[in-house]
């Protein structure tokens, strides 16, 4: 067991505060963009893009300081989410983010403390805990740089530091590097989707794209458009088997891990993607019918965000347990008579979405209709342009599987080594 020393964190680092902005100057664009809480990813850690709101730049004055470097450390001042406070994310790029009040900016006496394990150490659980006990009881709770200083911690030598640093920043590297080869090819799915069925530039005999090379269109009354010679149109209703709706529970049949895994509104995020380290575990009686399996596909009947930002949205069951049981938030689709892969895509466009809004009721939460997802109106390629699509995004989300396999995997070796690193309870061998 390493040897700690107490200090407050007065002692290794400086936390100061971000600039007040006037709201007279935030821009849908521009060239220098203000932090704000939603820059901290609280889910999974670190640094993201916010994309909740569309006002982020800012044309006013701002002084120098403000204006943070790449590898920067910052946290929040304010906690919209619970468990925000103590967070830490990265400032990415150098010259184009602005600190505004809510984001504290951390400097480290690097004499004292190594900078990425300073990253680490102000999320661990002393800290926070801290953090948490000092922060104003409020709905949306404040903390300030003086009550951060003030936390007492527990730290290593700065060689035994900079060994834990550098292997949490490299695990954190390698989780970053499979989110990126996961969104690449997502990115490619989508595009191939979009070509084949919305431009129509799928390969025809010659392997060459059809509509640009002249491919026959035909007017299509129902839809109010051209679409290839040969394709039909229809209701969603005629191509898949009845709608399921999941499991009805009570607080008690998921008291705790124990059971069938569960998969839950929460594990959508605000994107619509799957949302690992979400499943609830359930206790009650499981039917065969209420089962799902990997690859399965679910859509969210139930919403909790402000832009109905997830309903009626589809998520594909992972491969995380053979099976798992599904919660009445959301709904199976099982194809017959459509290849699974085209009507996911089809369910995640933007016309699909503006389309579904409407069949959800309800203020703080909404609910939707699944006769509006039956009702939908989409067009039905020939067989062979659909088992085509299939096999090659089949391929594609096998691999997706994998990384997001990987990346949990990476995650709980992060978890588990964490606090263990942060306590002394277990040392690296030089």
């Amino acid at each position: 067991m390493a040897y700690l020393s107490e200090h407050k964190l007065k002692e290794l680092i400086k936390v100061t505060r971000g600039a007040s902005l006037s709201g007279h100057y935030f821009e849908e664009e521009g060239d220098l963009i203000r932090l704000t809480l939603g820059n901290f990813d609280y889910a999974n850690g670190g640094f993201k893009l916010n994309t909740s709101k569309d006002n982020l730049y800012y044309s006013g004055p701002v002084a120098d300081n403000f204006i943070l470097n790449e590898g920067d450390i910052i946290t929040p001042m304010t906690e919209q989410t619970p468990g925000l406070l103590g967070s830490t994310a990265r400032i990415p790029e150098s010259g184009k983010y602005i600190q505004s009040q809510d984001v504290g900016l951390v400097t480290c006496d690097e004499e004292m403390i190594d900078k990425d394990f300073c990253y680490y150490l102000l999320p661990s659980e002393i800290v926070k805990k801290q953090l948490a006990a000092g922060a104003q009881q409020t709905k949306i709770r404040h903390t300030s740089p003086d009550k951060i200083e003030a936390c007492t911690v527990f730290i290593p030598k700065p060689n035994e530091q900079r060994k834990i640093g550098k292997l949490l920043s490299t695990i954190d590297k390698l989780i970053e590097l499979k989110r990126k080869e996961n969104a690449l090819l997502e990115s490619m799915a989508r595009q191939i989707y979009d070509y084949w069925f919305v431009q129509f530039d799928f390969p025809n005999k010659d392997g060459n794209p059809y509509k640009s090379s002249g491919g026959k269109m035909v007017w299509n009354e129902k839809l109010k458009r051209d679409i290839p010679d040969g394709w039909g149109v229809g209701l969603i209703k005629q191509f898949i088997q009845p709608i399921e709706r999941g499991v009805s529970y009570s607080t008690q049949d998921i008291a705790d891990n124990t059971g069938c895994p569960m998969i839950n509104l929460a594990c959508y995020t605000k994107k619509g993607d799957y949302r690992w380290g979400k499943l609830k575990f359930f206790t009650g009686e499981v039917k065969d019918c209420d089962k799902v399996l990997p690859y399965d596909m679910l859509v969210a009947c139930t919403d909790m965000t402000q832009g109905a930002d997830i309903i009626g949205i589809p998520i594909l069951v992972t491969e995380e347990y053979k099976w798992f049981v599904y919660s009445m938030d959301l709904a199976k689709i099982t194809p017959i008579d459509i290849d699974k892969y085209y009507l996911y895509y089809s369910l995640r466009t933007p016309f699909y979405h503006n389309y579904i809004k409407p069949f959800a009721s309800g203020t703080n939460v909404k609910h939707l209709d699944i006769k509006g997802v039956e009702n939908y109106m989409l067009v039905n390629p020939v067989e062979n342009i659909q088992k085509c699509f299939g096999s090659i995004i089949a391929e594609i989300k096998k691999k997706q599987m994998n990384t997001l396999n990987e990346t949990n995997e990476l995650q709980s070796l992060r978890d588990y080594l964490l606090p263990l690193l942060m306590t002394g309870q277990v040392t690296i061998k030089d």
